[in-house]
């Protein structure tokens, strides 16, 4: 169920769906429809230009980045959970080559946290999370390595192996806190789901989110390039989420 579920939202995501539109009009052209073959191209043109617009990708992102602000004084709590991401498992690389930039910025976060926590308390733990996939090495055993070589004690760090998912995440960390507060870092095109997925386990989570993507920038290669089709992919990714969610009562 979680592969077809990743291989479906795939097909929903901005740069499939304007390969969609190309393909479509390509059939048109053949099938001598011109007119329609027309309309059909021009609207994937229109499609891939106005979403690498930074103007435009950043109103889709920024409902998703805004909702919670970010956890720039760290509150006294126990533990503090950093949702997985993805990893490479390569011993020729570095482990700051094999942990992906979206998961390191996650973890640098929660590091954050835990060093601000540790000069007060010896309680303090991080909780690291997510399964192997496809690899050798769950994504908790590559974050752990990480952390340490951060100066995080091993003996602070508790890994969650199994999670696939943000609700498994939930559900796995719920039986660890119990009650307590929690301090949750994912980026912050993630947070909203996140939180609403841990809110429905009844796990009292203190949101900080990070890796913010919506900015504007004079630098003219800005207003349309790849990075804004990817705030927009960002997006599609999270309103699926949580459509998916909605769908199976996670939220």
């Amino acid at each position: 169920m979680f592969v077809l579920k990743k291989i479906i939202s795939a097909f929903f995501l901005p740069i499939p769906i304007g390969i969609f539109l190309l393909v479509l009009a390509f059939i048109f052209l053949i099938k001598d429809s011109y007119k329609k073959a027309k309309i059909t191209f021009l609207i994937a043109i229109i499609w891939f230009v106005a979403l690498s617009n930074q103007t435009v990708s950043n109103a889709i992102l920024s409902p998703l980045e805004n909702a919670y602000p970010a956890l720039i004084e760290t509150p006294n709590v126990n533990y503090i959970l950093v949702l997985g991401n993805a990893h490479k498992s390569d011993e020729n690389l570095s482990i700051t080559s094999q942990v992906k930039s979206t998961a390191i910025n996650r973890l640098v976060e929660g590091v954050r946290h835990y060093n601000s926590l540790k000069n007060n308390s010896n309680n303090v733990k991080l909780i690291v999370s997510g399964h192997s996939f496809d690899d050798l090495n769950s994504h908790a055993k590559m974050q752990k390595e990480l952390a340490i070589s951060l100066g995080v004690s091993k003996e602070d760090i508790i890994e969650l192996h199994t999670p696939k998912d943000t609700n498994e995440e939930a559900i796995e960390t719920k039986n660890i806190v119990q009650n307590e507060k929690i301090i949750l870092v994912t980026s912050a095109s993630h947070m909203k789901r996140a939180v609403k997925l841990f809110e429905k386990q009844e796990v009292n989570v203190i949101a900080s989110p990070t890796e913010h993507k919506v900015y504007n920038t004079t630098y003219p290669s800005s207003y349309f390039n790849s990075n804004n089709l990817k705030k927009v992919e960002l997006a599609f990714h999270e309103y699926l989420g949580m459509i998916y969610s909605k769908i199976k009562g996670e939220i």
